[in-house]
Parts: C-alpha cells; structure tokens; sequence
C-alpha cells in the first residue's frame, strides 16, 4: 500500500508539473504581446497615416479601432508613455471624429469611440468626446432601433453606449443600447440574429436558415461571433446599472463560452466555420484571439468558473503563441476582412490580410487577460 502510495504522489507531481509548464508566466504573456505591438507601431510610425490597399482609407475606420481597444488594454497591463502617445496623436490626427463623417449612425464609424472616451477618462478635455456624443445622443433621442443589423456591430457601439452610460451616469444610454441589442438578437432577419439552440450568431440575415454549410450545419463564423463575446465583456466592464441587463449580457457570454467549448480545435485555435471545421478550416487568430479574451475576461471578473474555462483560454493562448505569433511580432493565420469562412482565403501562417489591426487588437485584448491570470 505505502508503495502504491509513493506511485500515486509521483504520478500526481508530474501531472502538476506538466500543467504548470504549460501555463505561460506573466513575464512570458508581456513579452508576446509588446512583441506583436511593437512590429506594428513600428510598421505604422504615424498613427494617422491614411490605410491604403484596395483604396484609401482614414486610419480610424473599425479594424484600426479594434487595434487601438487591445492597445488601451496592454497600456493598463504595461503603461509605457509610448502607448499613451500613439493613441492620442491617432485621435488628434483625426479630430477626434468618426470615421468618415460625424455624427452618422453606421456602428463601424463609431468604434474609434471606445478609445475616444478611454483617453477622456485619462485627460478629460471635452473635445476628445464631443463630436462622438453627438452622434450618440440623435441615437438616443431617435426611435429607430435596428441600425444593428450585422453582429459586427454589437462590439463597434455598443461599448461606446455603455461608456457614455456610465460616465454620464445616465440610464438612457443603457436602455436605448438594450434595445438595440434585442432587436438584433430576436428580430433582425425575421427571428432574430441568435440561435437558441446552439447558442452561437449568425452574422446578418443572409445566413439565417435554411442556409447550410456544405456539411448541412448552419453557418457560424467565427470572428463574427468573437465580436460578440467581446461586446458582452466590454460592455459588463462598464457595470450595466440594470440588474436585468446585466443579466442578459452575463447569460450571453457563459452561453456562448459553453458552445465555444466544444468546437475548440486540438491545437487550441478555432476554424473560421464553428460548425464545419471542413469548409476551409484550418487554425484563425481573429476569432480565436476574441474567444479567449472573451472568457479570460470572464474569469478574472468572476462571471466563468476559472476550472471550467481556464484550461480553454490556456489553449487557444499557447496556439496563438507558439503557432501564430512570428518572430517578429507578426501574426500569422489572420483571416482578412469578409463576413464568412471563404472570406480573404486562404489563411496561412504566412498570408498577409488585407487589414492585420483588428487581430493584433483582438491578441493584444487576449493576452491582456491572461496576464492577469498567471503568475
């Protein structure tokens, strides 16, 4: 018996130890994502240079807003004065305005708005909001509510609603936010944009059934529905008021967390199709990068049980360190821009997207997340 006993301690002293090699330090999590971070502000020294590739594109569009939230996340996890620069000469360069002109109601247009009001929480100078409230208040005060009607633009306004609410302390942002996300969750497209039964997003109207994948699966795509679990965190971050929303968002993120689970790749990542790993499947860093953040978020803010969903972040986190990540700072497997899982292919680890800010933003909001999670 005391023999067996010594066998067991043994066994248990590997099993713990090869957990624990596998569960990155913070020092290790830092290092990944300065890493990344610096090949871009290296590769974009001035923050306002217009984007071009298939056109010409002002540098605040959505996919460079989605960069500058992950950037906004590793300055609070490493806040070197070099972070703070970039981002406000990137607003300044755009006086701080939406993306192609004020005050319009396209979601993608507001994303810069996020940083916007972070930045004004640091240095409160009213222009930094104003053109940015503007907008928001004709939403608010309007009746029209389905302005939403792509799940991309869950996590492109609604964390703006949700920072105006709680910075004005003002319910009306929240309630108007609210509705705006039910319509897109149970009417957009005719039954709503969510699945019940599989608790995942289709992105528009366009795919809900009977549309199919080749498999007969319906189509979830992941970085679609990567936006939406960002949306719940960012938007839970801000502490909806409303006891019943914020049930609404919390229930959204475990549900989604849950279905996440069991379309995990072995090798960490998840394939732009969730449901037809065949239809160009293959590892993806957007959707996977937002799928971690998403939960890493919940558990270090006590919404997701840290022994159910730790092992998964620390997955999909070692895949995108050790199998996207270059030497170099640049991340491989990155789907360009699109709506679905034949959008931009093919994916490698060497294929350039047409647009690399929005995944390096959804890495830089992952590891930000995880850093609080290790030692």
């Amino acid at each position: 018996m005391y023999k067996n006993l010594i066998i067991l301690c043994v066994l248990l002293a590997i099993t713990f130890s090869s957990t624990a090699q596998q569960a990155p330090n913070k020092a290790d999590v830092l290092k990944a994502i300065t890493l990344a971070n610096d090949y871009f502000m290296q590769k974009w020294p001035d923050p306002g240079k217009p984007i071009v590739n298939d056109k010409t594109r002002p540098s605040n569009i959505w996919t460079r807003a989605s960069y500058y939230e992950g950037l906004m996340a590793l300055y609070a996890t490493d806040p070197k004065p070099q972070y703070l620069d970039y981002a406000v000469r990137w607003g300044e360069s755009h006086q701080w305005g939406l993306a192609y002109r004020n005050e319009n109601r396209n979601a993608d247009d507001m994303g810069c708005g996020q940083t916007y009001i972070d930045l004004y929480k640091i240095d409160p100078k009213p222009e930094r909001i104003a053109h940015m409230k503007a907008a928001v208040d004709k939403m608010v005060a309007s009746d029209k509510i389905n302005d939403w009607w792509w799940i991309d633009a869950l996590q492109m306004a609604m964390p703006v609603f949700a920072r105006f609410g709680a910075l004005e302390n003002d319910r009306l942002y929240w309630n108007r936010m609210y509705e705006m996300y039910l319509h897109t969750k149970n009417v957009e497209g005719g039954k709503g944009l969510f699945n019940p039964e599989d608790n995942l997003w289709w992105r528009d109207k366009d795919f809900v059934a009977p549309y199919k994948e080749p498999n007969g699966e319906d189509c979830y795509w992941s970085r679609g529905n990567g936006w939406v679990l960002a949306a719940m965190a960012r938007v839970l971050e801000q502490n909806p008021p409303d006891k019943k929303q914020r049930k609404e968002y919390f229930s959204m993120l475990k549900k989604m967390s849950d279905a996440l689970i069991k379309v995990q790749r072995e090798d960490g990542f998840w394939n732009v199709s969730l449901h037809d790993p065949g239809n160009y499947g293959g590892p993806e860093s957007s959707g996977t990068a937002f799928f971690v953040y998403g939960m890493a978020w919940g558990i270090n803010h006590g919404y997701l049980k840290k022994k159910t969903y730790l092992p998964v972040v620390l997955k999909g986190w070692e895949g995108l360190v050790t199998k996207a990540l270059h030497t170099n700072g640049f991340l491989g497997y990155m789907q360009g821009t699109g709506k679905e899982p034949k959008s931009s292919q093919p994916v490698g680890y060497d294929t350039m997207p047409n647009f690399e800010d929005y995944g390096l933003g959804a890495f830089l909001l992952a590891g930000s997340e995880v850093f609080k999670l290790v030692r």
